[in-house]
C-alpha cells in the first residue's frame, strides 16, 4: 500500500484546484512529483491559465517538506512556462500543455475503470496494476513510431480506431 500525503489549498483567491500527493516509496524526487502533478493536472483540465497552486507555506505545512522543495518545483514549472509568481499572491498557471478534449478523457476514464476492476477480479493488487500498465505503456512507446525532428514533414497519420 502507498502512503499518501495530500495538499490542497484554500486563501483569499479560493482554494487550489489541485491537491499534492507525496508517493515517498516511489524513488521520484519530492519537487519532480509536484511538477508531474501539475503537469498531469493540466493535460487533464483540471487546472487551467489563472488557476493558483497552492501556497508555498500551506504545502510546508501539511507536507512537512522543505520550503525548497516546493520552491525548486515551482521555479521548474515557471522554466518550462507553465506558471509565474505574483508577489504576495502565489503561483498562477500562465501555460499550457496538449490535452484531450472531455469527451475523449471521459470516454477513456471509463475505459480504463472498467480494465481496472478486470485487474483486481484477476487478483493484481496496486503495485501489480502500476507494473503491468508501466510496462505496457514502455512497450507501446518504443513500437510506435518516433516523432519527426522539429521542421521535418510528418507523414500522415491514421486516426485512432480508422482504418488505413
Amino acid at each position: 500500500m502507498t502512503l499518501d500525503k495530500r495538499v490542497s489549498a484554500a486563501g483569499e483567491d479560493g482554494p487550489s484546484p489541485i491537491t499534492f500527493r507525496l508517493d515517498p516509496a516511489s524513488g521520484v524526487p519530492t519537487y519532480l512529483q509536484l511538477v508531474h502533478q501539475v503537469e498531469h493536472a493540466l493535460r487533464l483540465g483540471y487546472l487551467q491559465r489563472g488557476d493558483r497552486l497552492p501556497k508555498v507555506r500551506e504545502v510546508v505545512s501539511t507536507l512537512a517538506i522543505n520550503p525548497n522543495t516546493v520552491l525548486k518545483a515551482y521555479k521548474e514549472l515557471e522554466t518550462k512556462g507553465l506558471t509565474s509568481g505574483r508577489p504576495g499572491q502565489g503561483t498562477f498557471i500562465d501555460g499550457a500543455v496538449a490535452q484531450s478534449t472531455l469527451p475523449e478523457l471521459t470516454v477513456l476514464r471509463r475505459s480504463l475503470r472498467t480494465w481496472f476492476e478486470q485487474a483486481n477480479a484477476a487478483g493484481l493488487d496496486e503495485d501489480g496494476i502500476v507494473a503491468l500498465v508501466t510496462s505496457s505503456l514502455r512497450d507501446f512507446l518504443e513500437r510506435r513510431e518516433p516523432e519527426p525532428a522539429r521542421g521535418e514533414q510528418s507523414a500522415p497519420r491514421r486516426r485512432k480506431g480508422g482504418a488505413a
